[in-house]
């Protein structure tokens, strides 16, 4: 299965952000899942990319041709997908992704989950389920997720698009999350048809 990650390129102050994207890494290798990712070797992007790809796994770097030169772009990636702009690089992601993580980062990350939820919510990620997860790392994500469901109390959003944005805190919520993945999405389908 590709799982898109989306994540900073700072690690951020808490160290248990690297730890545990190390660890998500290394998982997803060990378990036969592909990183569609970013592309960068620096912050999270580097932590994450670099425990796939030392456990085996695949790796696919998707990054616009301006980063190359602004950014550092890992070096090793077999993978790795030139575009055009933001736009492009956003879209390769969401198509090659089966299910897609938010770990902690900055206004990028958020700007990349939240437009895979509102396409989530639009019912434009397809017929089968395609898990969107934001992983809760020491409580990062805490404010994100109440603000999410005060939308839904304010009638902003709906019980079930809510619904489909799961909090994860841990490698076993995310393999509880995955094992919907690739599944008819019945009752998305049916909501929207109503």
């Amino acid at each position: 299965m590709n799982i898109t990650v989306y994540c900073g390129a700072q690690t951020g102050k808490d160290p248990e952000f690297r730890k545990r994207a190390a660890e998500l890494g290394t998982w997803m290798a060990e378990n036969g899942h592909a990183l569609v990712y970013g592309a960068g070797d620096v912050g999270m992007m580097g932590v994450i990319s670099n425990a796939v790809m030392e456990a085996g796994g695949e790796v696919i770097g998707v990054t616009p041709e301006y980063f190359i030169f602004a950014e550092e772009i890992h070096k090793q990636i077999k993978d790795l997908r030139i575009t055009e702009d933001l736009s492009e690089r956003r879209k390769i992601m969401i198509n090659e992704g089966d299910a897609f993580i938010a770990l902690p980062g900055g206004t990028g990350t958020l700007d990349e989950i939240s437009e895979v939820m509102s396409l989530k919510r639009l019912g434009r990620l397809g017929s089968e389920v395609r898990p969107v997860m934001i992983y809760n790392i020491n409580g990062y994500y805490d404010h994100f997720l109440r603000f999410l469901d005060r939308m839904t109390a304010e009638g902003f959003n709906r019980e079930i698009d809510r619904a489909g944005i799961l909090e994860v805190r841990s490698i076993g919520d995310i393999e509880k999350a995955l094992m919907t993945a690739g599944t008819a999405d019945t009752e998305r389908i049916t909501a929207y048809d109503k």
